[in-house]
């Protein structure tokens, strides 16, 4: 009988089979109750089997959202049944983190099913808002940018979220607040569309009406977290912001919190967790506005300061009641509120705060409010030196790190400011009063008396590195601290020989290694490019020989110290000269000798690698980094690790440098002092020209003693001349006496031939006439052209002085020419290297320019190919359902017995697909 039964009896049916019953009912079901049956059937499975029910009944459920938005409880089962599909059992067989996305898709491939979820929201019931909220929450958690595409493309999309934030009940508003927070992450179209439907103002009743920062709750912190989401990198969103005024809400609320903790109950410790994430947030939007280098930032800068923000975060840094990290975020939030504004700097130097010396106020007997006494107050700058200099728990690092960078901000870009500050210190060191709160004195003093704390001198190390770095003024002022009398007999030490002494000290007794990089790092940073420093550092010849034995012996067990030694070698060799304590030839052989090339590269590429230095951005600089029961791990300042890295290939290639070829420095785009090249180039033209003008000398003293020679010859011609002119005297004189007696003989043979030879006698006296005549001719004509030849030999002789003068003169002022020459055309060989660079650069930008053009108009040309085939898709989507309609009509007539012919079916079908295509393409061009 009963195996009668059970044959008789239907087949069981499975969970597949009865999920595929279930969504061919809802497709075909016409009345409202059999859907709804339908749906409740399909959400008792939607845990266990997601994949088979949203398989077959997804579309149909999405229909349903629209058909039957009329009916409460349908939509809730549906939106239900949906949300069940995207969270799943986890021991489902079917759970997986694909049917998710493939759920997301479904949604976000057609824009009305966004807008069907988006209609919700219009709806004031409960259920229907709540969940449509979480179901576009799911889908924009599965696939954020598609659904952030679909509701800014919705035209009242935006609109009905943002006015979900005015909905009274708690979890309705709470899930809108996430929702936008998660839509408005990562979309700047997004953030700038919800910003201009009033966000900002619901936002802020939200907090209001929620209690403020001192009593809201989680809604509260939502509501900053969709702040800052709506301003962060956003500039048209800050200015609306700013140009609306509520920066000063923002100092309101602040103030609000300040007036509660300064009340006399206080907040209860169950609401103090809640409170501080209130006011982390805030501080967090604050410093949203105050990014470097972005274009609003000194006029966000200057709105905070005129509402009194500034004042107020520094009170809330200085209230010793406020846990550590808000405290640490305040002063971060400080440092970058006057980072840059040489205003701002100049006026954050005047104001006051609690003064961290005197935690607890004392009574009066007169008495105050509450009953005790006013906080005393410092200057704000005194305070900040104080608190990050003091020696404290390791809970208070980060506030010690954060007075350190407000320090750092409140100097940084404003030289005046930085000199006053050294001059300050310079003055408190050499005075005779105790500052211990010194940076110079922290330093100078001996390394052990630091007291356990190594981050007090690493944090005075920080800061003298800021004051000094790239600033030669400074360094020149800080080269003038010495310590010991020379008038007294004692032995004066310069400042950077105390550095360099502490250092060793602190490598020879092993201190911690936090205070040998606070050493490191003020002397690789001080004297890099800066000759005179390299040189008083050299001036202690020992200093060198210790830093590389103290490198041999501990550089296994220390790397960082031992990576920075190297680097400070380098620093040393590379600026060094000929002309140095010890000469740049004698610190070359000891660092290839002593220490070794492969062991000094090795040395700095270890230090690069080390993960201090190779993840310094992603490490957290905090005490978050401390080891149990240690020091955080917090050894280099941000400035530094640039530092290494932009001259670790430099420091690298030091010591290949010959020590013949010396590199000049760049100060301030000025080279200081000379260059060497130029100064062994002027030197070989001066000995060049030096070894002319002996040659010349030479020339001058040989024509000098050939006019000596000529001037003897010629007195020696002049002698000869008149012994000459004397002999021929004294030959006339002859011959005249030789007439007399001749003329007496002949008058005697006249006077006995007085006729005869009278004739005779008178030719005889006229030839002796005419000889006598020609011969004194002859004589004063020989005379005159010795005179004439004498007197031309020394007019060519003075000549010849003149010009070998002129000649001098000339060569001296051609080289004083060719000196100015060579200095003129170095000057114009650098001046066409500056403008040539400055062209190279301008090509450079604009084709980077270009490349950027070119790149977004690619992206253009690519989100519009995206958009067209995603179109077209849901093109062939539409044709699909149309063509299976179309066979379920067909199949509908047949089954009734209505005979169609397959040609007439066709031209109707194609008929209808053709203008249902039509309608679907002009829906679509709407859209």
């Amino acid at each position: 009988m009963f195996r009668i039964l059970e044959a008789q009896a239907p087949a069981k049916q499975n969970a597949t089979a009865t999920i595929i019953t279930l969504c061919g009912r809802l497709q075909s079901a016409t009345l409202l109750e059999d859907r709804r049956a339908a749906i409740l059937g399909l959400r008792s499975f939607a845990k266990e089997w997601p994949a088979s029910v949203a398989s077959g009944g997804l579309r149909n459920l999405i229909k349903c959202l629209d058909k039957d938005v009329e009916d409460v409880d349908t939509t809730k089962i549906t939106l239900e049944t949906l949300l069940m599909l995207f969270n799943p059992d986890v021991s489902s067989p079917e759970a997986s983190d694909d049917i998710a996305l493939w759920l997301a898709d479904e949604f976000t491939q057609r824009q009305e099913n966004i807008t069907v979820l988006l209609d919700l929201l219009e709806s004031y019931d409960f259920y229907s808002r709540l969940y449509a909220l979480q179901l576009i929450s799911a889908i924009s958690t599965a696939r954020p940018e598609r659904t952030q595409e679909c509701v800014a493309t919705s035209p009242v999309g935006v609109s009905r979220l943002v006015a979900v934030l005015d909905d009274k009940r708690e979890a309705v508003r709470s899930e809108g607040l996430l929702l936008l927070t998660s839509l408005t992450l990562s979309s700047s179209e997004l953030q700038k569309v919800v910003a201009y439907e009033n966000a900002f103002d619901r936002i802020f009743s939200i907090i209001d009406a929620e209690g403020s920062l001192t009593h809201g709750g989680t809604p509260v912190q939502d509501c900053l977290s969709l702040l800052a989401n709506l301003l962060r990198l956003n500039i048209s969103n800050q200015n609306l912001f700013r140009e609306s005024g509520w920066m000063k809400k923002l100092a309101s609320m602040l103030s609000g919190y300040l007036k509660d903790q300064s009340s006399s109950e206080g907040t209860a410790e169950w609401a103090r967790p809640q409170q501080d994430k209130n006011v982390w947030g805030l501080l967090a939007v604050i410093r949203l506005f105050l990014l470097r280098g972005s274009i609003g930032t000194q006029t966000n800068q200057r709105y905070f300061w005129q509402s009194g923000l500034l004042a107020q975060v520094m009170e809330i840094a200085f209230h010793t009641s406020i846990e550590m990290n808000i405290r640490s975020e305040a002063l971060a939030t400080a440092a970058d509120l006057i980072r840059g504004n040489a205003q701002l700097q100049e006026a954050f130097a005047q104001l006051d705060v609690p003064s961290p010396r005197n935690q607890e106020p004392t009574l009066l007997v007169n008495g105050h409010q509450n009953g005790t006494a006013p906080m005393p107050r410092e200057n704000v700058i005194s305070a900040l030196l104080e608190v990050a200099l003091m020696s404290s728990s390791l809970q208070a690092f980060d506030v010690r790190l954060a007075c350190c960078e407000c320090i750092k901000a409140y100097m940084q870009g404003h030289s005046a400011i930085r000199l006053f500050f050294l001059r300050r210190a310079i003055e408190g060191h050499t005075s005779e009063e105790d500052e211990p709160d010194n940076i110079l004195t922290i330093l100078i003093q001996s390394s052990d008396k630091y007291g356990g704390d190594p981050y007090r001198l690493w944090i005075a190390a920080v800061l003298l590195i800021h004051l000094l770095y790239e600033d030669f003024e400074a360094k020149n002022i800080a080269m003038q601290v010495h310590e010991g009398d020379a008038e007294k007999g004692e032995e004066v030490v310069t400042f950077i020989q105390s550095l360099a002494s502490n250092l060793v000290t602190a490598e020879r007794n092993m201190e911690d290694e936090r205070v040998s990089i606070a050493y490191l790092s003020i002397l690789c940073s001080w004297l890099h490019e800066d000759h005179d420093a390299v040189n008083d550092f050299l001036s202690e010849g020992s200093t060198i020989q210790s830093i590389v034995q103290l490198l041999t012996q501990n550089s296994q067990s220390r790397t960082l110290t031992s990576g920075l030694c190297a680097i400070l070698l380098g620093t040393v060799y590379e600026f060094s000269t000929k002309d140095s304590p010890v000469p740049r030839e004698t610190i070359h052989q000891i660092l290839t000798t002593s220490l070794g090339r492969e062991r000094y590269i090795d040395r700095i590429n270890k230090l690069r690698e080390h993960p201090m230095i190779r993840n310094y951005e992603v490490l957290p600089q905090d005490s978050s980094s401390n080891q149990k029961g240690g020091f955080p791990e917090v050894y280099f300042d941000s400035t530094f690790v640039e530092f290494i890295k932009d001259n670790f290939s430099r420091m690298v290639r030091a010591i290949d440098r010959a020590p013949g070829l010396e590199v000049p420095v760049v100060a301030n785009g000025i080279q200081k002092g000379i260059s060497r090249e130029l100064v062994d180039s002027l030197k070989a033209q001066v000995d060049d020209r030096c070894q002319k003008i002996q040659k010349l000398e030479s020339d001058v003293s040989t024509l000098e003693r050939k006019l000596g020679q000529e001037q003897a010859d010629h007195r020696k011609a002049q002698d000869s001349a008149a012994i000459e002119l004397n002999r021929i005297r004294s030959i006339n004189q002859g011959l005249q006496r030789n007439h007399e007696d001749d003329l007496q003989k002949l008058q005697r043979d006249i006077q006995s031939n007085e006729q005869g030879l009278n004739r005779q006698h008178e030719s005889e006296l006229k030839r002796l006439h005419e000889d006598m005549h020609k011969l004194k001719v002859e004589n004063e004509a020989s005379l005159t052209r010795v005179r004439e030849r004498d007197d031309a030999e020394i007019r060519d002789l003075k000549s010849t002085i003149a010009r070998l003068s002129t000649e001098l003169e000339k060569s001296s002022k051609e080289h004083v020419q060719d000196l100015q020459t060579a200095h003129e055309d170095y000057t114009a060989k650098v001046s066409g290297l500056e403008s040539r660079l400055q062209r190279a650069e301008d090509r450079y930008a604009d084709a980077e320019s270009r490349a950027t053009g070119l790149k977004e108009e690619a992206e253009r040309k690519e989100a519009a190919r995206k958009t067209t085939q995603t179109e077209l898709d849901d093109l062939l989507m539409v044709l699909g359902d149309l063509e299976e309609k179309r066979s379920r009509d067909k199949k509908r007539l047949r089954a009734l017995g209505e005979s169609t012919s397959d040609g007439e079916d066709d031209e109707d079908d194609e008929g209808s697909d053709t203008g249902k295509e039509e309608e679907e393409s002009d829906a679509a061009e709407g859209t």
